[in-house]
């Protein structure tokens, strides 16, 4: 599960629902739930030993960020993937991406640098896990979490955060297995190219290597639906 940090000062009825929307988030963009899926108030109320009222503020969040379709007098499913739709959220990804070096950019500190050199050793065992697909979507998601602690202005952050999980789940839905170790190479060497960007402070050039992975990773995907593959 993708755990995003929170403040210390919040309350425990808040930190609790922040949980409970951070694992369902999870499960949504992992395909532990699949799209089409109808996600129950009261099983989950009864898993997460909470009410009914933190649940259902939980499904209408996932609602607004695209994740989820709460059908008055059905209930609420998973929201199917629809790739024109995803294709343009990839687009305004893209041109977000020029921001990070323009509204309070961050330093890479020793700690990011740590975890994007673990990240990349752990490109190399993707193809060895019992579940390639879904390892390299978790893998996936930490490399982007780790880019986006470059990212100082809060309100950007969030959008940018919003945006990646709506496509997200688009890696292990349309990533055939045999093509797994080819896309674990690819991050391992835009993880490389960001590190040596990062330990020079080129934050412009990692805004623009960042930009063309997305449009590259954009076009695969394109291939992939189209083609089946």
């Amino acid at each position: 599960m993708f755990m995003t940090e929170m403040p210390s000062n919040i309350s425990e009825a808040e930190q609790r629902f922040q949980w409970i929307y951070q694992t369902l988030r999870s499960r949504i963009i992992l395909l532990d739930y699949q799209p089409g899926t109808r996600l129950s108030e009261e099983q989950l109320a009864d898993e997460f030993k909470v009410s009914r009222t933190p649940i259902r503020r939980v499904l209408n969040r996932l609602e607004v960020e695209g994740l989820l379709e709460i059908r008055h007098g059905a209930g609420n499913f998973v929201t199917e993937l629809s790739m024109p739709e995803l294709l343009e959220v990839f687009e305004l990804r893209m041109e977000l991406v020029r921001l990070i070096d323009v509204l309070a950019p961050r330093a890479a500190s020793a700690n990011l640098i740590q975890r994007l050199q673990n990240l990349q050793m752990a490109c190399l065992s993707i193809t060895k896990h019992p579940k390639p697909k879904r390892r390299f979507a978790e893998v996936n998601v930490e490399v982007f979490l780790s880019f986006m602690d470059l990212v100082g202005n809060q309100p950007l952050r969030a959008v940018q955060e919003q945006l990646f999980y709506r496509t997200a789940r688009m890696w292990p839905y349309l990533l055939d297995e045999k093509n797994v170790g080819y896309e674990a190479e690819l991050l391992h060497a835009e993880i490389s190219e960001a590190l040596r960007l990062l330990a020079n402070n080129d934050y412009p050039s990692f805004g623009h290597l960042y930009r063309c992975h997305l449009a590259m990773a954009c076009q695969r995907l394109a291939t992939m639906q189209t083609t089946g593959v």
